[in-house]
């Protein structure tokens, strides 16, 4: 069989490549498959970042809790020293890098027999839907202000 190099008769090598349309094809399939992928991605960043908040408010809790057995107070170590934002051992989440959630605590009134700690969204986690997370020295959990038992509580605490 003979082959014609003019005419691309029998020759293989005028075939290679990619035309125009099979490109624009495959990059409406990419954008496609994007645009369904990334929704999803920022909403396991999300839960991820409302887990490492929650797992820094259970500490400062496990850090009164453990300041109560000695000084029977929340509010104060037993030396004296007040217990203020400041001197949590985990003021934001995560605990290094750009914070997601700043805790804080509130004090019943001295000397103080209760206490609830918060974390506070800010950054790239200032819009989130269950907004600001709260815990009790009772356990109570809490989530952007909504009542302790609700679903919306469960929902964010569990997730």
């Amino acid at each position: 069989m003979f082959s014609d190099s003019r005419s691309g008769i029998g020759n293989r090598a005028s075939n290679q490549g990619f035309t125009l349309v099979e490109l624009m094809i495959t990059v409406a399939v990419i954008g496609i498959l994007a645009s369904i992928a990334y929704p999803s991605y920022m909403q396991y960043v999300q839960r991820a970042n409302r887990a490492g908040a929650r797992a820094m408010l259970l500490e400062n809790a496990q850090f009164l809790e453990r300041n109560y057995t000695t000084a029977n107070r929340y509010d104060e170590t037993s030396n004296g020293d007040d217990i203020t934002d400041a001197s949590l051992p985990k003021p934001q989440s995560p605990e290094s890098g750009t914070a997601r959630y700043n805790m804080a605590v509130e004090m019943g009134a001295a000397p103080a027999q209760t206490f609830r700690l918060l974390a506070t969204p800010t950054g790239t986690m200032l819009g989130d839907s269950c907004g600001v997370f709260t815990y009790t020295n009772a356990g109570l959990q809490g989530a952007a202000g909504v009542s302790d038992g609700s679903a919306i509580v469960a929902e964010c605490w569990g997730k």
